[in-house]
């Protein structure tokens, strides 16, 4: 079996171009506020695509890029501005943040409504509920590759490796709300191996090189790689062995391509989403 690849980057495209035409006719544009705290090199990137993204699609942008001695005040007072801009409907604060920074404190100043991040404590708890709200994009974006593929979600067992906010917790729930059977590892799980041989779709966002490998994946499986590491010739590589673990498995993502444009396209589509649900009291994408 050689399995077939998921295209990320194709599918992405995809819904940036959905969005492009959804937004021709708004007479304002929907606005995603970026900020920016310090140096770090990924996040620089990060914050560039966001921005380039943004440009391609038609949507109003800003960047605020601050440098790393900024105080939680200073932060906390220009998220309360932006949550007041009619500007801007999406705001996100790139991750990392300095030491020094409060990350929960800062990430709950930004209006729920506003959180295209989907990371504030209502949001969180909206998704836990099943209600609707916006969904943190990573986990929003391993849905939508999954449903690529054609197959079912319902019925089937799922093993998501990881349990950070981010990505491991929001996607169990994501993938319980698509009634799959879901089993949560992670660095005290026991035999490990073991649980993800029985996965018909395993999820990998540990941030580990190549830490699943072929002997622990189930033939014919859908497999998702939201890793993003540099293996040992400083080339970017997954949480998954992919060469020889796409020998086995029906579907794998690749990375790069795979789940990191996805996160960028969702992280747009949440900006239109949060756009809608102000203009049009609740109607959205």
């Amino acid at each position: 079996m050689n399995a077939n690849i998921i295209d990320g980057k194709l599918i992405a495209q995809k819904i940036k171009d959905e969005i492009k035409i959804k937004i021709l006719d708004l007479k304002e544009k929907p606005g995603l506020a970026v900020i920016l705290v310090g140096e770090d090199d990924a996040s620089k990137i990060y914050v560039k695509n966001k921005e380039k993204d943004c440009n391609e699609i038609g949507f109003y942008s800003e960047v605020y890029k601050l440098n790393e001695n900024t105080s939680n005040g200073e932060l906390i007072n220009l998220i309360k501005d932006l949550n007041n801009s009619d500007k801007i409907h999406g705001i996100i604060v790139q991750l990392p943040l300095p030491e020094h920074i409060k990350e929960e404190v800062v990430i709950n100043t930004i209006s729920p409504e506003k959180d295209v991040d989907g990371f504030t404590y209502i949001n969180a708890g909206k998704l836990f509920t099943g209600n609707n709200g916006l969904r943190p994009c990573t986990p929003a974006g391993c849905i939508e590759l999954i449903k690529s593929t054609g197959n079912e979600i319902k019925g089937k067992d799922a093993v998501i490796v990881g349990r950070s906010n981010i990505v491991g917790k929001p996607m169990a729930m994501m993938l319980m709300q698509e009634h799959a059977t879901i089993t949560v590892c992670h660095s005290k799980t026991r035999n490990l191996s073991e649980i993800t041989k029985k996965a018909d779709i395993l999820v990998a966002a540990i941030g580990k090189a190549k830490m699943i490998t072929a002997d622990m994946v189930k033939e014919g499986s859908i497999i998702i790689d939201v890793g993003m590491n540099k293996d040992e010739n400083g080339k970017l590589c997954g949480d998954v062995d992919f060469e020889n673990v796409k020998e086995k498995v029906a579907f794998i993502t690749p990375v790069p391509g795979g789940v990191g444009p996805m996160t960028r396209a969702m992280l747009m589509k949440n900006t239109l989403h949060a756009y809608l649900l102000k203009k049009n009291g609740g109607n959205s994408l």
